[in-house]
């Protein structure tokens, strides 16, 4: 009898370690913000792109994407345990890492896309930034943590010096880019200038809008434009799961490259299914600076940056501090 009570409970101990290490059988992943960047998430999500690549590393893995966008909740999705991955630009992700460095450990797991952004206006005044004045505001996808913030910030710092560098971020305002597309185009008084992304950056110009400014100015070249991220406890939980994450993200690349026109498809169906010609944005997918790779690019300018005003306390040595897998994923700086 003692001898069957024990096996049962060396049964039950064996039952209880295999299932601590099982790997989870649900992703989830916010769909971010909108627009060109976030596209090969949407191709996953269409085309099942990482339950595919899960059944090929013999587990089965469900996918659940949510409509979430804008990098301050994308954060906290991460952060609260109610997604897996997330993706948003440099800066973003830079106050995470630092924010759960030796506490949670977010880190990268592949850049995402290369894309300019345009801060354009249709206002009178504005020639360029150092024309802004009281009662000007900029739309920006969240205030202080996301690219343009960050970018104005060094170009301030550039032209004016280290006192001037928050000097813009009286003018920002959080909103979502279709939303900031309406208010430049409609007149909107409160809101004067908007730092867009493809496909709305073309939308603005077209309708009347100039830009004042780009990233690529700033920076002195291209840059990552959206990343993804996820925390270390499941990266380390999940090989087989992060895996097909990885293989289904390079999947999407491969079919945008292929089939321009799908793709753009693909991207209208998310934004609503009108409002923008397949033909047209299938054009902006060709556009030279429009990539999309797995390889960081400036995200170390950033990282360099932001360490030095402050914004972040810790200091990224190289890439390999903060992606978890840097040499994989090519070049990068």
């Amino acid at each position: 009898m003692k001898k069957s009570i024990a096996c049962l409970a060396l049964g039950a101990m064996a039952l209880m370690t295999v299932s601590a290490h099982a790997e989870t059988s649900e992703l989830r992943v916010p769909l971010g913000a909108g627009g060109f960047g976030f596209l090969p998430l949407h191709m996953m999500k269409k085309y099942q792109l990482v339950e595919k690549e899960a059944e090929k590393l013999g587990i089965k893995l469900t996918v659940n994407y949510a409509n979430v966008g804008g990098p301050s909740v994308m954060n906290d999705a991460l952060l609260s345990g109610s997604a897996d991955f997330i993706s948003a630009g440099p800066p973003a992700f830079l106050i995470l890492w630092d924010r759960t460095k030796g506490k949670g450990d977010v880190k990268g797991v592949a850049a995402m896309s290369t894309i300019p952004m345009y801060l354009n206006t249709k206002s009178d005044h504005l020639k360029k930034i150092e024309d802004l004045k009281d009662g000007d505001k900029i739309a920006v996808t969240a205030v202080k943590v996301s690219i343009p913030s960050i970018i104005m910030q060094m170009y301030a710092r550039q032209k004016e010096g280290a006192d001037a560098t928050f000097k813009y971020d009286k003018f920002t305002v959080s909103m979502t880019h279709p939303d900031a597309v309406v208010a430049i185009l409609s007149g909107n008084k409160q809101v004067t200038a908007h730092y867009a992304s493809a496909p709305f950056h073309q939308r603005e110009i077209k309708e009347g809008a100039r830009t004042i400014q780009t990233t690529d100015d700033v920076m002195g070249g291209p840059q990552t434009f959206t990343m993804i991220s996820t925390t270390k406890k499941f990266h380390d939980e999940n090989p087989k799961a992060y895996a097909a994450f990885v293989a289904a993200l390079k999947d999407a690349f491969d079919m945008i490259k292929k089939d321009k026109k799908a793709a753009a498809e693909v991207l209208l169906e998310s934004m609503g299914g009108k409002g923008w010609d397949v033909n047209e944005l299938a054009a902006m997918l060709d556009d030279k600076d429009t990539k999309y790779t797995t390889t960081p690019e400036g995200v170390m300018k950033y990282a360099d940056f932001m360490h030095s005003i402050g914004t972040l306390k810790n200091k990224a040595a190289s890439l390999d501090d903060l992606f978890f897998d840097a040499k994989s994923l090519g070049g990068g700086n």
